[in-house]
């Protein structure tokens, strides 16, 4: 499902908890619970990275419901697995998307900022159409553009001005993927014959501008492409992005719009 351009690995997933999380994906992990429906009680979190949105689910889960914790980076269900800790109805295991150890038909399926990282889309909700129960939602958010998200967007800017002959992409991928009509006919193509969708706006806030810098640099393979291009202490080029987010959002705290959508399948 991934190479190492797209890969969580090594320091990145501990980054990724500590600074992405609160500022990028606690209040869009809030906001798909709030859509799940009521009558879930098995479901399935695929690519749920260091599992916040399991977190937010098990909170809103009854304690008959089970919850499958899914994604192909070993590092990532690592922290996941130490913030859940011993939940009785939690299962973490290893899976690429593209290829579900499932059965047809098992669950209400969850998907939080994963399906951009897949190397075939199609064939990734494809697999979560299969394993749908009948009747069933998948919900899935996909962020806005770079533009809609000013901390990614400059933190990807400075890189490119840093690196100027070759800059590092990465984060063109994740937000690279927002055209809800173009996202709508991918999850037709995939089988789904009811698609609905919503932007949701929220407030990027991390706990200081040098934490977000951090965390967008540090936290995503960004860190890998820039140890590819002869980066071993990225501290230069966190303190320009921070300087820029400060300069944007505040210093301490660091406070900058963000925009996602939002999908709800059957």
């Amino acid at each position: 499902m991934t190479d190492q351009a797209t890969a969580y690995a090594g320091p990145i997933p501990a980054q990724y908890d500590d600074k992405l999380r609160p500022m990028f994906f606690e209040p869009y992990a809030r906001d798909i619970v709030s859509r799940m429906p009521s009558t879930a009680t098995r479901v399935l979190e695929v690519a749920a990275g260091t599992g916040i949105v399991s977190r937010a689910l098990l909170r809103a889960l009854p304690p008959t419901a089970s919850l499958m914790v899914t994604d192909l980076q070993p590092g990532m269900l690592d922290v996941a697995a130490a913030a859940i800790g011993n939940d009785p109805r939690v299962e973490i295991r290893q899976a690429d998307a593209l290829s579900l150890p499932f059965g047809d038909a098992q669950f209400v399926v969850v998907c939080q900022f994963g399906v951009m990282l897949f190397s075939d889309k199609i064939a990734g909700l494809r697999e979560i159409r299969r394993v749908l129960t009948p009747g069933g939602a998948f919900l899935m958010n996909t962020w806005g553009s770079l533009e809609d998200n000013p901390v990614a967007g400059s933190a990807h800017e400075e890189m490119a001005r840093a690196f100027p002959d070759a800059p590092p992409q990465f984060l063109s991928i994740p937000f690279g993927l927002h055209d809800a009509g173009v996202i709508t006919g991918f999850l037709h193509h995939a089988g789904f014959s009811y698609v609905q969708s919503a932007v949701v706006e929220c407030t990027a806030e991390s706990r200081s501008a040098h934490a977000a810098a951090m965390g967008v640099l540090c936290g995503t393979p960004l860190f890998t492409q820039l140890q590819q291009r002869g980066v071993d202490d990225p501290r230069r080029l966190v303190d320009v992005v921070a300087a820029r987010l400060a300069r944007e959002g505040g210093f301490a705290p660091m406070r900058l719009p963000m925009k996602a959508l939002v999908f709800t399948a059957q």
